[in-house]
């Protein structure tokens, strides 16, 4: 059905007094960009009349505005909560074939007309929305906890709810769902039978077979409710898997045991309707399986309730298409979305799919009017039939109201640690080291080791580069962004010989992606040659980390005399702190050569002031990152 919206302006109810006499009781809809809310104006012989049971209002000509009619229960009452927020007099009823339909009413229908047709012009109500006399309505599921009943059974207007407190309304509300009764089991049909039941199907039932049929993966086109021979064959492939004749038609007792099998899935978890008012959003979630923590913003958390490692999260914060990136990019560092999987990205959206060896998982969002909602799903892998159910479940029902989660409900505890977001942890790499951009495209030079046994490697925090050379016994490697880049500073290799005992500086980051920018160690040259005699390799004496490994080592004017190696030493004998050892850039020349990079070099030593050098190494230098 089409999207809701909101509206504004006068709109007028009617109602049939006792005797038929029509009376116009107008209320104002205040549309603000939020929620549309309705005056109640009650008459009080109304109540006393009885008018309002659905035999009277039948009797009299009385009909009811069918604005939507949902597959599920869950997702029913889902649609009715939001409904119940905008209009008073809202309604649910069970119609048969496993069907739910939301009215509003009842109407006198000259009136009903009216009022439709100012509904739908306002977008109050979806543009399929119709008048329906009642008779199709069988036991009521709304309002919550009001007691089933057909519309020709006695009814009372119940008087305004008390509001809620303010505890009360911080916490997600879940409505517990009515069983539906169990339907006879229809009796065995001959294939003209089949046929004539078949034809009897509404368009909407037609439809949820084909639902039905994809998710048991004999289907794959659309889902028009048109039984063309894509549909046919699906149905004659359920038929052959499950041994039965394979006729292409089935029989209602086929296709009874289909949608049972479709919906059989979701028993036991308890999926069901919550509305998290903090967040502005109402969603079906499994709700035996998770239970709610915390507010996180941007995030409501719902952890694990048992023994099924599930977990939900509802992503509500205000923003703009460049706040929709950051949360795509942060959402893949943390540990709960796995590395493997499609994912995408627009102006409005984006899908993250990840799967894992223990788990999978989903998390979309939408930016609407300045707000980003969505949800994560957490899923243990192998359970694959059943995740599909519940997300299809979830997305159905995602129902977005007034307001967003408050970033200034973040504690200031320990949640807040540069390797948590939101409390939730983020993934970390298997290490980092550093490297030197060596042309416009953004190649970078690196040391072996920091790609050694990598799954993906990143640059300044973009993952997919490709390794292009590595050589363990010179101890060097070359990578290639995953697109290209436009670096703000490429090396110049110093070609002339350095002088012993000349300041150096390496340029590095010593505690990974803590620090935007690299830091600058100083020290000097103490030696041309390696501790080994290597002609390839200088010793240098400064105090380097791990991280500066993979550096430019770099003259007075910033000019790259090599790259620092890193830390060398055996369990048996560890080379003082003060001593490092450098690539010199004699070697690195002929493997940027071999990869068709034109390096620019310089044979001329020059000096600058510390705040140039500065500058310039933050200009070079590049993060790299090693990820399983």
């Amino acid at each position: 059905m089409a999207r809701r919206g909101n509206s504004a302006g006068l709109v007028r109810r009617f109602a049939l007094v006792p005797g038929g006499r029509a009376a116009r009781v107008a209320c104002h809809i205040h549309g603000t960009g939020r929620a549309i809310h309705m005056k109640r104006i009650l008459l009080a012989g109304l109540l006393a009349s009885g008018f309002f049971s659905g035999a009277g209002w039948a009797q009299e000509g009385g009909v009811w505005l069918q604005v939507e009619a949902l597959p599920t229960l869950s997702r029913a009452e889902a649609r009715a909560r939001a409904y119940a927020g905008r209009f008073e007099d809202v309604s649910g009823y069970a119609l048969g074939s496993g069907w739910y339909g939301i009215a509003l009413g009842p109407y006198d229908p000259a009136e009903a007309r009216r009022l439709l047709g100012e509904l739908k012009a306002q977008g109050a109500v979806p543009g399929d929305a119709f008048i329906a006399d009642g008779d199709a309505f069988r036991s009521r599921f709304w309002p919550a906890g009001a007691a089933a009943r057909a519309p020709g059974a006695s009814a009372r207007v119940a008087s305004d709810a008390a509001e809620p407190t303010e505890e009360a309304a911080e916490r997600p509300v879940e409505v517990a769902a009515q069983a539906a009764p169990e339907a006879p089991t229809p009796p065995e049909e001959t294939l003209p039978e089949a046929r004539a039941s078949e034809a009897a199907l509404s368009r909407a039932e037609r439809e949820r077979l084909q639902v039905a049929l994809r998710w048991a993966g004999v289907y794959d086109a659309g889902i028009d409710g048109a039984f063309g021979a894509g549909t046919r064959a699906a149905m004659a492939e359920w038929q052959r898997q499950n041994g039965f004749e394979a006729t292409g038609v089935m029989t209602t007792r086929q296709r009874a045991a289909l949608v049972a099998a479709y919906n059989g899935v979701l028993e036991g978890i308890g999926m069901g309707p919550v509305t998290d008012e903090a967040a502005g959003i109402a969603i079906d979630m499994p709700r035996d399986l998770v239970r709610f923590a915390e507010h996180r913003p941007p995030f409501a958390i719902y952890e694990a309730a048992g023994e099924v490692p599930a977990q939900v999260l509802l992503i509500s914060q205000r923003g703009d298409a460049n706040r929709l990136a950051g949360l795509y990019e942060i959402l893949q560092t943390l540990e709960i979305i796995p590395r493997e999987g499609p994912r995408g990205r627009n102006e409005t959206g984006f899908v993250i799919e990840g799967a894992g060896e223990t788990f999978t998982a989903h998390a979309e969002a939408r930016l609407e009017n300045g707000e980003i909602k969505g949800f994560v799903l957490v899923w243990p892998a192998g359970d694959e039939g059943r995740r599909k159910r519940v997300l299809d479940e979830m997305k159905a029902s995602f129902v977005r109201l007034p307001g967003t989660l408050d970033p200034a409900e973040i504690a200031a505890d320990d949640a807040q640690a540069i390797d948590l977001v939101a409390g939730l942890e983020i993934r970390q790499p298997l290490r980092e080291r550093s490297g030197v951009f060596v042309d416009e495209a953004g190649a970078v030079a690196t040391v072996a080791e920091a790609v050694a046994g990598c799954g993906e490697v990143a640059i300044d925090g973009i993952r997919g580069a490709e390794v292009l050379m590595q050589d363990a016994a010179l101890g060097l490697a070359l990578l290639r962004p995953a697109r290209p880049v436009a670096p703000r500073g490429v090396a110049q290799f110093q070609t002339a010989t350095p002088r012993l005992q000349d300041k150096v500086a390496v340029a590095g980051f010593p505690y990974g992606d803590a620090l935007s920018v690299p830091a600058l160690t100083f020290g000097r040259l103490a030696d041309i040659r390696g501790l080994d005699g290597r002609e390839e390799v200088s010793r240098l004496e400064l105090r380097a980390e791990p991280g500066d490994a993979g550096g430019p080592v770099l003259d007075g004017g910033g000019a790259v005399l090599g790259l620092l190696l890193p830390g060398e030493g055996r369990a048996d004998r560890q080379l003082p702190e003060e001593v490092a050892l450098a690539l010199e850039a004699g070697a690195i020349l002929p493997a940027l050569d071999a990869a068709g990079i034109a390096a620019r070099t310089t044979d001329t030593p020059q000096g600058g002031t510390p705040e140039a050098l500065t500058r310039r190494a933050a200009e070079m230098t590049a993060l790299v990152s090693c990820w399983e």
